[in-house]
Order: structure tokens, then C-alpha cells, then sequence
């Protein structure tokens, strides 16, 4: 089993990189001469993903001009929020309403995402389909973030997370199925609502990143991982 599908959300107006997102979405500021977006790429083309599907809103045509401009093996789309921004929950929901897959990888660009997460997140699959689970993240934890000043988001007991001891980030990177939305509608909803219910169940399901973990979490953070 594969996934053929991937997700980047790029909809988002950035704002704890002000001013620099005033005029450029943040998915298209650059580190080491390529943009967020483009590390994110990089990675999904090479885990063998047909077809990515990204969301915009914020400065959208700055978006659809760089998929127009950049040349992938990888199929690229644009698909816009409408006229209202939805949030990472209705963002994602909007995007696998334009897709007859049932299995999605889904990607935040604010990570500086490269190779080495190959081999995890390859693993992430097969775990994913070996245990025919619907929803799992890949989380890190918070002693390998560069920017020390996040906090954990939630624990982890043997792949499943709870709210206890929070020592684990989410990295911005997950696995879903299409049927865990089933009852939401297209509209502004945070991705964590879903999260916390599947806690609640005991039905949220996590994988341990072992790679040290950059996040572009604001303007001062940016700027320490520009002089890397």
C-alpha cells in the first residue's frame, strides 16, 4: 500500500513573521536559496507521491505563480481557500473534497523539511497501513528542537498520544484517512479539534521523529536559521 496524494498548507497569513510575510507568503521565504515550499517538495518527490495539492489564500497569487514556474516530475495544484481563510481543519477538508484518494500525507512548509525524513516517513506508511489505522503524526521531541523556547504538544504511550506529560512536538508532517472528517463541512475549523477528539477516544496514533527539528516559528527564529 502507498499513498499517492500529499497535502501542503500554505493558506496562512504568517504573521509572527511580520513584516517579511506582508509582502512574500510565508511557504515562499527562502533558506539555504530555496524556499519553504520547495524543501517540502523535495521531500514528498522523493517519497514516490504522485500528486501534491496545495492550499492558498494569503497572497495566493504569488502561489499559483510559483507552481506555474517550477518544474516538477510531480504534479502540482493549487486549490484556493474561497473567500474566507479555513483554517488548517477546513483547509485540508477542502483540499480531499478535490481528490477521490482515501489515504493523504499532509504537510505544514513551516518545517525545514529534507531527505533524512525519507526513511521515517516511509516507516510512518507502512505502520500506518500494517495496523489500518486512520489518522497518525510524526512528533519529535522537544529537547531536538532548534528553537528551544517551543513547548511539547502532547505524549506518546507505545504510538498512541495522550495529554500527558507533554514532552512531544508535532512536526508538521501526518497521515490521514478521508473518513475521519466525515462529519465536518467545509468551513474555518482547526485541525486540532479532530486531534483532540481522537485523544479522547484513544484513537489518535503517533511516530517518534529521532531527526533534530527546525521550525520557523517566528521572525527571530527565522533569522538564526537564515545564518546556519
Amino acid at each position: 500500500m502507498k499513498i499517492n496524494t500529499a497535502l501542503i498548507l500554505s493558506a496562512g497569513f504568517g504573521e509572527r513573521l511580520n513584516p517579511l510575510t506582508l509582502n512574500t507568503p510565508k511557504p515562499l521565504l527562502k533558506i539555504k536559496n530555496l524556499t519553504l515550499l520547495d524543501h517540502c517538495i523535495n521531500l514528498i518527490d522523493n517519497l514516490s507521491v504522485k500528486k501534491i495539492l496545495i492550499n492558498s489564500f494569503h497572497l495566493k497569487e504569488q502561489i499559483h505563480e510559483f507552481a506555474k514556474n517550477h518544474n516538477y516530475d510531480i504534479e502540482i495544484k493549487i486549490v484556493d481557500d474561497g473567500k474566507n481563510i479555513l483554517d488548517t481543519g477546513g483547509g485540508i477538508l477542502n483540499l480531499i473534497d478535490k481528490s477521490d484518494e482515501e489515504n493523504f500525507l499532509v504537510f505544514n512548509p513551516d518545517t525545514i523539511w529534507n531527505k533524512d525524513y525519507t526513511k521515517e516517513i516511509n516507516d510512518m506508511i507502512n505502520l500506518y497501513f500494517n495496523k489500518k489505522l486512520k489518522n497518525i503524526l510524526l512528533i519529535v521531541n522537544k529537547s531536538l528542537s532548534f528553537d528551544k523556547n517551543l513547548k511539547g504538544d502532547f505524549g506518546l504511550d507505545k504510538n498512541l498520544i495522550n495529554q500527558n506529560n507533554k514532552e512531544y512536538i508535532y512536526t508538521g508532517c501526518q497521515i490521514l484517512n478521508k473518513s475521519i472528517l466525515k462529519n465536518e463541512k467545509i468551513k474555518k475549523f482547526p485541525i486540532n479539534k479532530i486531534w483532540l477528539n481522537g485523544i479522547k477516544q484513544k484513537k489518535l496514533n503517533g511516530f517518534e521523529s529521532k531527526i533534530k527539528f527546525f521550525h520557523v516559528t517566528n521572525l527571530k527564529t527565522f533569522k538564526k536559521l537564515k545564518d546556519l
